[in-house]
């Protein structure tokens, strides 16, 4: 298995080659796929080829000159597996990387073989969009420790934010900030008034929905509306903040692989 990393002037592509079943990785607002994904990326390449685009301004992928669009974020990853030679794959989507799969999956519905939506959504919702408001605001004001201040909480699970001491807090605040990237704001423009259920309702293809129980940034009601939004999705629950690459990343590997390896 071998890792390759490559970058055009639209996107930064990364993939693991293992000769498997193509997977493509839609990573969240704010991340990239090395952020969000690492952790379990050697799980998921010891059994499928695995490619991620980062989004523009993460991940070394300029910042885009404009707004993003969601049909652009999901041909850039179609886009990514053409270059690799996958013509068709099951595709992975984490928070906002759901909603870029679930327009994937209509744009593309005969390529997409499976779907995995984790901690995501199939509408905004009020609360999710005041958050957006102010994620959005800090970001363009490029108050990084304030936005890491902000996103701390609503991130991680309470019990494991309350099991930091006061320096493990700060630390992690500051590494939360320092690791901030510039197109931050960009992506989460997206979630304002973002409605994905007419395209859940015309998707027809195996899909798990895994939620994230105790996540304060995606409310729980908004992951069980999505996963009664797509015809015949599976539901399972993991007990993590918004975070399961950090809390619980050898749970989210197992839900996964064991879904998409009995597909």
């Amino acid at each position: 298995m071998s890792v390759v990393t490559t970058t055009t002037p639209y996107a930064r592509t990364v993939r693991k080659e293992s000769g498997g079943p193509g997977l493509l990785l839609a990573h969240g607002g704010g991340g990239s796929v090395e952020s969000n994904f690492g952790a379990i990326l050697d799980d998921l390449a010891a059994a499928y080829s695995v490619v991620g685009v980062d989004y523009p301004g993460t991940g070394g992928t300029p910042r885009a000159t404009g707004p993003l669009e969601l049909d652009v974020l999901a041909d850039q990853l179609v886009a990514a597996a053409d270059a690799e030679g996958l013509e068709r794959f099951a595709v992975l989507g984490y928070s906002l990387g759901g909603n870029v799969a679930v327009r994937l999956a209509a744009r593309y519905p005969e390529r997409v073989t499976a779907l995995v939506l984790t901690a995501t959504f199939a509408r905004a919702g009020n609360r999710l969009g005041l958050v957006a408001d102010l994620w959005s605001a800090l970001a363009a004001r490029g108050d990084s420790e304030s936005l890491a201040r902000f996103l701390t909480p609503l991130a991680l699970g309470a019990r494991t934010l309350e099991a930091l001491g006061p320096e493990e807090l700060e630390e992690l605040v500051r590494a939360t900030a320092a690791s901030i990237p510039p197109g931050s704001g960009d992506h989460v423009e997206l979630i304002r008034g973002a409605d994905l259920r007419a395209d859940l309702a015309r998707i027809d293809v195996p899909a798990l929905v895994i939620a994230t129980t105790e996540d304060g940034l995606v409310p729980l009601d908004l992951q069980r509306e999505l996963a009664d939004s797509l015809p015949g999705a599976q539901y399972a629950e993991l007990a993590t903040g918004h975070l399961p690459f950090v809390e619980r990343p050898a749970e989210w590997a197992a839900l996964i692989s064991g879904f998409l390896g009995s597909r």
